[in-house]
């Protein structure tokens, strides 16, 4: 598959990224029995996996949306940017932030600052793709789907300068 003047090549199925996200949900569902977390999403590259999700809890949860940006073509350039904020409190609920994919950790490292200082009652953390090579920033992955090498990667939400999201398996960019 071509984006732009890049190839890529499949790397996860949506079988098995259904199944990391089947077993993500079961271990929410166990962990937080009898509340009402928050799921807190990371836009943009995040919305394929957060509806996958939350199709999967049978826990009652409630939903908002943060977008941030961190990439520039193919390399984070270590600089977050928030572009659009909470629009509720947070004040002593249970968080649940969703990522797509932690590969520096700057995005995440950068939101868990900001949601402490609105005081909640726990921040947990899921990410779908985890690159712990790549990471640069000390921070606490509360539940990890898939932990994948330090390679570029495209499709179930994620991008190559804004394209390539609507995918519904990964690709990996083509050395």
């Amino acid at each position: 598959m071509k984006i732009k003047e890049k190839t890529f090549v499949p790397y996860l199925s949506e079988e098995k990224l259904q199944l990391a996200i089947r077993e993500l949900a079961t271990t929410i569902n166990r962990d937080f029995q009898g509340r009402t977390p928050v799921i807190l999403a990371v836009l943009n590259g995040a919305f394929m996996f957060t509806a996958d999700l939350i199709k999967m809890l049978e826990v009652e949860v409630e939903i908002s949306f943060v977008k941030v940006k961190s990439y520039e073509g193919t390399q984070s350039s270590g600089e977050v940017k928030q572009l659009i904020g909470l629009d509720s409190s947070l004040q002593g609920k249970d968080i649940i932030l969703l990522e797509d994919i932690v590969d520096t950790g700057h995005t995440i490292y950068h939101l868990i600052r900001l949601l402490e200082a609105q005081e909640p009652s726990s921040i947990s953390t899921a990410t779908l793709l985890f690159k712990p090579e790549a990471l640069q920033k000390e921070v606490d992955l509360t539940y990890v789907g898939i932990r994948i090498p330090d390679i570029f990667v495209v499709g179930y939400g994620l991008d190559y300068d804004g394209l390539g999201r609507q995918y519904r398996e990964i690709y990996q960019l083509a050395e």
